[in-house]
């Protein structure tokens, strides 16, 4: 148990530190803005393997595609609004909500202690925290962009630990007290 809640908050750490790099490439056109992203979305598959020996491949993968698209669709949004594109950015962030609704909807039918609206919530909070380090980067308020990662860091922390309790109690068997 405490293994698995040390690779799920290892891969949300991950997840928020790769991002946060991304968003910085992307905001500043950096020439390391393919490379990172490309990291980035090795987070998705990570997580599936991770999720694969509860679930198995087809709905370890399944969530590795839903999360792969919400990845692609916050750089779509960060690009969006960079270039000052309203209408591509309110498209994306439409996409973006939709893409949590859907993971939120997806998790809560794979595991019964799940629910949907407690993910639906999380990954709204996720979404409004990533949101809030795009918008102080773009502006240039540094400071602010950089005390959020720990607000950032810490929700990622609590999806994590959502995710171990919810796997630890419907594959209770999986799991000896040592």
């Amino acid at each position: 148990m405490v293994k698995l809640n040390q690779d799920l908050r290892l891969l949300w750490s991950q997840h928020v530190y790769w991002t946060r790099l991304a968003v910085n490439s992307i905001v500043g056109k950096l020439p390391d803005e393919k490379a990172t992203l490309e990291r980035l979305l090795r987070n998705p598959k990570d997580f599936a393997a991770a999720l694969k020996p509860y679930y198995g491949a087809v709905i370890a993968n399944r969530f590795a595609q839903l999360f792969t698209e919400h990845l692609t669709l916050a750089a779509e949004l960060v690009k969006a609004l960079r270039d000052g594109d309203s209408r591509a950015a309110a498209d994306a962030n439409k996409r973006w909500y939709a893409n949590a609704d859907e993971i939120a909807d997806f998790l809560s039918r794979i595991n019964p202690f799940w629910s949907k609206e407690e993910w639906r919530k999380m990954l709204y909070e996720h979404l409004r925290l990533t949101t809030e380090e795009v918008s102080t980067r773009l502006a240039g308020n540094y400071a602010q962009n950089v005390a959020l990662s720990d607000p950032i860091e810490a929700q990622a922390l609590g999806m994590a630990d959502v995710m171990t309790r919810g796997i630890v109690r419907q594959f209770p068997s999986a799991f000896r007290l040592s």
